[in-house]
């Protein structure tokens, strides 16, 4: 049965599908585009590196010829082998879990997705490996169930060879959907090309989606699930040309970015501003930040406590390079890397609230601080919940809401190593930090006026939230890293067994 036999998926009605069963194809029908090559560059580039992102793209011209001249089962193989063979199934989980819902959710073709979510049982039935799309299937879309291709591992490793019945394509997409469904035919089929017709056939009503060259994408407003945490070193979806400009910057790129952070490093805070300007990092200031407060011993006064929402590690940095002065900042924690290079002192928490809260009294007796109360970064909109321990220790308390632009290259992670986020972050063409001062804590909106410590720091998040646009949550660290890295934020350093925190 040809694909033109069936009508489009803008003619399937959406009510009343609660108790219906609705089977999926994936590239082209419940996403826009119909190529999967940036999605095995992800997984490429953020498996096996630079590298073989270039191997991949090497071999990805194989794959076209092969997918148009031989069949598309054969193109799908080579860009399996070439962005799979050799790695550790659990990166790859990993990867598909932290990496790809962000990429895959802003793909998302509206028509499928009006008919797919009105339904009570989804399926997918993909020629995608189902281990790269599973996760975003059904932690974000609400699938049920995910019939993909099956790729063969050895010791943990993937092999990039595929496991029986092959890449699901044209007939086979049809007997895995007979041998999963029996005699029970699913209520609807939605598919794209020739192909899919098959396995549409087999449901008792079939809807092509139809290629257009406009579509809107659905907003992540209507997603069952909010994409708040994700990860991920790739600002921009890996297209040919974007994979290529990756390969092509990054050697000049990482000598750029020594260059600036030995600029930061090096030079008096003074000069930082102008330093950072001609070399291509922008940092606007935005409000009027307060004078540095005079303190010592005898007369008591605490310095100002800046508390700073959280972008990257950076952030106490550009802070500092705003005031013109630097600005000492209390960390849960950064990598040695990070601390050796810093131009500021930065000064590790330890998680015990009393040890803490006196560290934080005698810095603040010594001169001004800089602390980030989210205790993680957030990509996102989106503001974390506020650790209320500052609130408790000074009135003197100044909100700085932080923001910054990346155009290739994210400066954070929570699966990789931390000692190359400022790496990462300065290796951006022309990154942007933008600082803005905000009115210093009214006396009567501070604990010594009886506020409660968690009022004050509920405050400064909305504060904060509302200057950036912005929406709170109370989301924490914990969450952020249960989601992406699959543990709670936390190993157990071997030489004094002490709990160590893996960053921000």
């Amino acid at each position: 049965m040809a694909s033109s036999t069936f009508p489009t998926v803008n003619k399937c009605t959406s009510i009343g599908r609660e108790k219906h069963t609705v089977v999926a194809d994936m590239d082209g029908t419940l996403l826009i585009g119909r190529s999967s090559f940036p999605y095995f560059a992800l997984i490429a580039f953020e498996v096996g590196g630079v590298l073989r992102l270039l191997i991949y793209l090497l071999a990805s011209p194989i794959a076209a010829i092969l997918y148009y001249f031989i069949s598309e089962s054969a193109g799908i193989q080579v860009l399996v082998f070439a962005s799979m063979a050799g790695m550790k199934l659990s990166s790859i989980e990993s990867v598909a879990r932290a990496v790809l819902p962000k990429f895959y959710s802003s793909d998302l073709h509206p028509e499928t997705w009006r008919v797919f979510s009105s339904c009570g049982k989804r399926c997918v039935l993909t020629a995608n490996p189902r281990i790269m799309v599973e996760p975003f299937l059904k932690e974000f879309l609400g699938a049920d169930m995910v019939l993909g291709t099956e790729i063969a591992s050895y010791k943990g490793r993937a092999t990039g060879l595929i496991c029986k019945p092959g890449i699901l394509v044209g007939d086979k997409k049809a007997q895995v959907l007979k041998k999963t469904f029996g005699d029970e035919k699913p209520d609807i089929g939605l598919g794209d090309r020739v192909t899919d017709a098959p396995f549409m056939a087999l449901c008792k009503e079939g809807y092509i989606v139809p290629a257009k060259p406009k579509v809107t994408t659905v907003t992540s407003d209507k997603l069952p699930k909010p994409i708040i945490f994700h990860d991920g070193r790739l600002v921009q979806k890996p297209t040919p040309l974007m994979a290529l400009l990756i390969i092509l910057w990054i050697p000049i790129g990482f000598p750029l970015a020594c260059l600036r952070i030995a600029a930061g490093s090096l030079l008096p805070m003074k000069f930082v501003y102008c330093a950072f300007k001609a070399l291509g990092v922008r940092v606007i200031v935005k409000g009027t930040p307060p004078p540095p407060v005079e303190t010592s011993k005898t007369n008591h006064q605490s310095g100002v406590l800046f508390i700073c929402s959280h972008r990257t590690l950076l952030d106490p940095i550009f802070l500092s390079t705003a005031l013109g002065r630097a600005i000492p900042a209390v960390t849960y924690s950064v990598s040695r890397l990070s601390e050796i290079i810093s131009p500021i002192k930065t000064v590790r928490l330890s998680r015990d609230r009393a040890t803490d809260a006196a560290m934080i009294k005698k810095l603040l007796q010594e001169g001004d601080l800089a602390i980030c109360p989210e205790g993680t970064t957030c990509r996102e909109p989106f503001l974390l919940r506020f650790s209320a321990l500052f609130a408790e220790l000074t009135d003197e308390l100044v909100p700085v809401a932080m923001v910054n632009r990346m155009s290739m290259f994210h400066g954070t992670t929570a699966r990789g190593w931390k000692g190359m986020d400022p790496f990462y972050f300065f290796m951006n063409p022309s990154p942007v930090y933008e600082v803005t001062f905000l009115n210093k804590l009214p006396k009567e909106l501070t604990c010594g006026s009886g506020k409660t410590s968690h009022e004050v720091a509920n405050y400064i998040q909305r504060v904060v939230a509302s200057t950036l646009s912005y929406e709170c949550t109370s989301f924490t660290r914990r969450d952020k890293y249960r989601a992406l890295a699959g543990n709670d934020g936390t190993v157990v350093e071997k030489t004094n067994k002490a709990n160590k925190v893996m960053g921000c």
